[in-house]
């Protein structure tokens, strides 16, 4: 095993002991410490920040995935606000739930405890790095954090002012460490080391969460990729259905969340898609449809087989005509991650069906998926966006970090 791998763990596991122990006062405060750093820190981490972007723009990184890497005074103002918004949530650590008494006098609860230490595989989001740090420390969890050579200037600016603000607070700066080895075999010896790591949590494209899920000997908790959809139906108010679409794949185009393939009900298709396709134009969204709707989006370039499957994570949309709610959901069903899903509608038992049949992660009616999000929910930063179904879904905030211990008082019981 890679001896700086181990150094990082057995750090990592000697700061467990003293992180489970922390008082909600003092990580409170500490986390109110960190944000004020960050944001004092802003000019050396924009510097850092810039070398990953001029990078990224040598190696052609597309669009959206320059604008996920990006940091601005906003976004750093951002991040900071995260951690602050932590600090008014309630802690979970040792709340005691199901306290029974059984025949025997035995008093039985469960006490809410932290994973332990909690390792996360990132690509090419700096705000991660921060995001991370905050939900894992409010929730008394170690976190050793993997990113990508994309973003490793911004990434070490963030970890090392987290550090300094820990230290400064007189908490053990090994809350929080980055492995500073980017290379693909690091990487997979960190998936291996389930001797110090309890759970290992993915952010990324198809490729990075699918080697993660199938190397890791650490369990993991899958983040997903995003192929959302949008199925605009027959009933739909149809200024409404293309101010969502809009949203959805323009407001940010590099996001999971973001809306990559859309339904058309073939009932509106002639009011709707001419008008859409012009607003897509001004935001130089490229089409791929199908026959039907191809047909009606001038521009538009045909649709193969592919296409309905993939996040694009760039200014393409996919475009599909269906004859019924029955037939959006049975495509969604097959081509989604299931992250995000939405149907546009005003009639109910449409919106219900979709609501109970479509398998994502979350299910809108009449609202943009970009909603997904953790500080959107009312759960401040997220670590990820579980798409799988075992311990967590959705948008993970500090429950999702959390486990639970049995707890048992008794008073001399001995089993016969």
């Amino acid at each position: 095993m890679n001896e700086m791998l181990e150094k990082l763990g057995q750090n990592a596991k000697d700061a467990e002991t003293v992180l489970r122990n922390l008082s909600t006062n003092d990580k409170n405060k500490t986390l109110e410490a960190v944000a004020k750093a960050l944001v004092a820190h802003t000019d050396e981490i924009l510097k850092a920040n810039a070398l990953d972007v001029e990078n990224g723009k040598k190696n052609q990184m597309p669009e959206g995935l320059i604008d996920r890497l990006m940091l601005t005074p906003e976004r750093i103002e951002g991040m900071a606000d995260g951690l602050r918004q932590l600090t008014g949530l309630e802690d979970p650590i040792g709340e005691v739930t199901g306290m029974k008494k059984r025949p025997n006098g035995l008093l039985i609860g469960q006490k809410r405890v932290p994973l332990g230490v909690i390792g996360i595989i990132y690509e090419a989001r700096p705000n991660v790095t921060s995001d991370a740090f905050g939900l894992c420390f409010k929730t008394g969890n170690v976190v050793i954090l993997k990113g990508g050579s994309d973003a490793i200037h911004s990434n070490t600016a963030i970890v090392n002012c987290i550090r300094e603000a820990l230290k400064a607070c007189g908490i053990i700066e090994d809350a929080i460490q980055l492995i500073q080895d980017t290379s693909r075999e690091t990487a997979a010896e960190f998936m291996k080391l389930n001797r110090y790591v309890d759970v290992l949590i993915p952010r990324g494209g198809r490729g990075l969460i699918k080697a993660v899920v199938n190397q890791s000997t650490i369990p993991v908790i899958e983040t997903g990729t995003g192929n959302c959809h949008i199925y605009v139906d027959e009933t739909a108010d149809l200024q409404m259905a293309a101010d969502i679409v809009i949203n959805a794949k323009t407001q940010r185009v590099g996001v999971c969340n973001a809306c990559e393939s859309l339904l058309v009900n073939r009932k509106v298709k002639d009011d709707f898609l001419p008008v859409l396709a012009g607003r897509l134009k001004e935001k130089h969204v490229e089409v791929r449809a199908d026959e039907a709707a191809k047909a009606l989006m001038p521009g538009a370039v045909p649709a193969t087989e592919e296409d309905w499957g993939t996040e694009y994570l760039d200014y393409i949309l996919s475009v599909k005509v269906v004859d019924s709610v029955e037939e959006a959901i049975a495509h969604i069903n097959k081509y989604n991650t299931k992250h995000s899903e939405a149907i546009i509608t005003n009639d109910y038992t449409h919106a219900q069906k979709f609501l109970d049949e479509v398998d994502a992660a979350a299910v809108y009616v009449n609202a943009s998926t970009r909603f997904t999000d953790g500080n959107e929910f009312g759960f401040g930063a997220e670590i990820g966006i579980s798409t799988q179904k075992l311990h967590a879904r959705g948008p993970m905030g500090l429950l999702a970090l959390t486990t639970t211990k049995y707890i048992i008082y008794g008073n001399g019981q001995v089993r016969p």
